[in-house]
């Protein structure tokens, strides 16, 4: 049987009891409280590295990780009537993709490809009245279906940082307004939306997605199942929901951007 992977669930939590005397919180209870967190930030780091090129280490995104449980410890408020491990989980992803995004390390070639697979599928389904078939897109971009499917494989990371960073608005109430959550650069679609125009617009390009694709969506980022765990309950290869994940980030990218541009 197919053993799925602890997600951010399976991790001790910590009342806010715990917390509410700060002078209590000695060395000791902070040494506990990394310690115990220290593999949820393995997870999140490994769960983030598979989507990314191999040059990004796994190392490192454990060394952000490290300081946004820190800055968590630091800066949780018991008053907000938010569990810690949500507070924790959410700093600690949030310091990996702050550091992701200073590095910059995305090439000015993938981005165009980015942009110009967005375009021509959010054409398509515009033609069409429906999400197109890789067979139609492949045929659009002028290339064969091998490459396209490269081509997938070759952007996947870029549209799926970008839908993290959306992604991380969604425990706004932890920490109030986020509506500067996305730094201000023309690369990011989703800078000018607030958390209320995030949360609704996301979800219905979701509800939007073919079914196979809502699915993978669904049990990558709500069950927290990886690519493997995916393929092995849909009958796929790892690679092929690799794509599918990747053509779900792209038409939501897309589906997110013009909503702006409206």
């Amino acid at each position: 049987m197919m053993q799925k992977q602890p997600g951010p669930s399976k991790f001790k939590d910590y009342t806010s009891a715990y917390f509410d005397r700060r002078e209590q919180l000695d060395p000791a209870k902070r040494e506990e409280l990394i310690l115990n967190y220290t593999p949820l930030i393995k997870y999140i780091a490994s769960r983030l590295a598979s989507r990314l090129p191999p040059q990004v280490a796994v190392d490192d995104l454990i060394s952000c990780g490290i300081v946004g449980l820190i800055d968590a410890i630091n800066k949780f408020d018991p008053a907000k009537n938010v569990q810690f491990k949500t507070y924790a989980e959410f700093r600690i992803k949030g310091a990996m993709l702050d550091e992701l995004r200073a590095l910059d390390w995305v090439p000015r070639s993938i981005r165009r490809k980015v942009t110009e697979l967005e375009q021509v599928c959010s054409e398509l389904e515009v033609k069409l009245g429906r999400p197109a078939t890789d067979e139609e897109t492949a045929t659009a971009l002028g290339i064969g279906l091998e490459e396209y499917h490269r081509l997938l494989d070759e952007t996947k990371s870029v549209s799926f940082l970008d839908i993290e960073y959306l992604r991380r608005q969604a425990p706004a109430e932890v920490e109030g307004n986020l509506a500067e959550v996305f730094a201000s650069d023309d690369k990011d679609p989703f800078a000018a939306l607030n958390l209320g125009e995030t949360k609704a617009l996301l979800a219905k390009a979701i509800n939007e997605l073919p079914e196979k694709e809502k699915l993978t969506v669904a049990l990558y980022y709500h069950e927290e199942l990886t690519m493997r765990e995916i393929g092995e309950v849909l009958g796929y290869t790892e690679s092929r929901i690799s794509q599918m994940h990747s053509k779900a980030m792209l038409r939501l990218r897309g589906k997110l951007k013009k909503s702006l541009d409206a």
